[in-house]
């Protein structure tokens, strides 16, 4: 092949080449702008909550076990409801109970006789041994005597009192206002001491809710401990609904569990009217300390590009991508941490179509306009779901 044929086909080439370039510059030039629906970054109070696993939990509950021995003879409650502080609960067989605590006052009746005929001894034979009308020993017997006879009456005293406590234990009284559970025994079961469970009654006015948090946070909780209002503590309850009480913090743990690095923490909330229940499972918000004034845009501008979130700002005609971060979601609307100022104009619509410095004209979105139909290609961008 001669070198005069091979420069005429370079030639030709090149021509072909710029023409093609020349023609795609005449159809960019002739491609519609991308119509598009905005927004503008707005700053404003943005009130949002940190999520934490919670239980609800009774601030005072007592299994109820028996202290004396015997056979049930009386059970004074229904099962399930709210009983009083010191209503009585149940009834150990009393009568031993009973006898033994009238013994035990008479023997201190006796007691108390015997010291009064000590001390009359004791007071007669002082006065014959200051005549020396009495021997010294059967005054010092006298004597002797009285202090043993008071010595009696204490035995006595103290018995009387153990039989009274025995007697008091025969009947369960409820060691404050709560909600008893179902009865672990029936009538004519026999109990035994400090082993037999009889029942279990837990408060539930006000009532609390156990979260454990990291140690990171536990500066935070105790702020809170310190200062806190109606709105730092919500509850959301098993089903998704909002308690409508606010809560408060109870108590915070002794210290961090070594294994885990988490603390405990105790909130506590009203229950007048019995919502909450003991061991329902909750989520329990805590009010984030950067809440405040943020910028917040709809959440529906976001896109999401390898983990990474953009928004297509409007500029003129020009739609810019640009990096943002964001913060918690409200609503339909997300806070942005960082990438967006007040006043920006935010492309809410048509922004799928759009690539970094694409043409952009205010209308309807979904409006079909020749080419600028067509999908952008290379950004690989999806609309973030909820």
């Amino acid at each position: 092949m001669s070198s005069k044929y091979l420069r005429l086909l370079s030639l030709a080439a090149l021509a072909a080449l710029s023409s093609c370039k020349q023609g795609e510059k005449q159809n960019a030039a002739a491609m519609p702008a991308t119509p598009v629906s905005v927004a503008e970054a707005k700053k404003s109070d943005a009130v949002y909550y940190d999520p934490f696993q919670g239980t609800v939990t009774a601030l005072n509950s007592v299994e109820l076990r028996s202290q004396v021995s015997g056979f049930i003879t009386g059970i004074f409650f229904k099962e399930g409801t709210v009983v009083k502080k010191g209503t009585p609960l149940y009834e150990i067989d009393r009568r031993k109970y009973i006898a033994a605590y009238e013994q035990a006052k008479a023997n201190l009746a006796s007691a108390n006789a015997n010291l009064v005929k000590a001390q009359k001894d004791a007071d007669r034979y002082s006065f014959l041994l200051k005549n020396d009308a009495v021997a010294r020993q059967t005054y010092d017997q006298s004597v002797a005597t009285l202090e043993t006879s008071k010595a009696q009456v204490a035995v006595a005293k103290a018995g009387v009192t153990s039989a009274q406590t025995d007697l008091s234990y025969s009947l369960i009284r409820a060691p404050f206002t709560g909600r008893i559970g179902i009865s672990q025994v029936k009538l004519g079961a026999q109990v035994t001491p400090g082993t037999t469970l009889l029942n279990t009654i837990s408060s539930e006015n006000p009532i609390g809710v156990d979260v454990v948090v990291n140690e990171q946070d536990i500066d935070r909780f105790y702020n809170y401990q310190k200062h806190y209002t109606d709105s730092t503590f919500r509850l959301t309850l098993s089903d998704g609904t909002l308690y409508n009480k606010p809560g408060k913090i109870f108590a915070i743990d002794r210290g961090v569990n070594n294994q885990t690095g988490t603390v405990k923490v105790r909130v506590q909330f009203a229950n007048d009217k019995d919502v909450l229940k003991d061991g329902e499972a909750g989520v329990l918000k805590v009010l984030n300390e950067k809440s405040g004034e943020r910028v917040i845009i709809p959440y529906k501008a976001i896109t999401e590009q390898v983990g990474e979130y953009f928004v297509f700002k409007a500029q003129d005609t020009v739609a810019h991508q640009i990096k943002v971060v964001l913060g918690p979601r409200i609503n339909d609307n997300v806070v942005i941490m960082d990438g967006v100022k007040p006043g920006e104009k935010i492309i809410t619509d048509g922004f799928q179509r759009l690539k970094d410095g694409g043409k952009i004209t205010l209308g309807n979105p979904n409006q079909q306009q020749g080419g600028a139909a067509a999908v952008q290609g290379g950004t690989g961008s999806k609309q973030q779901g909820k």
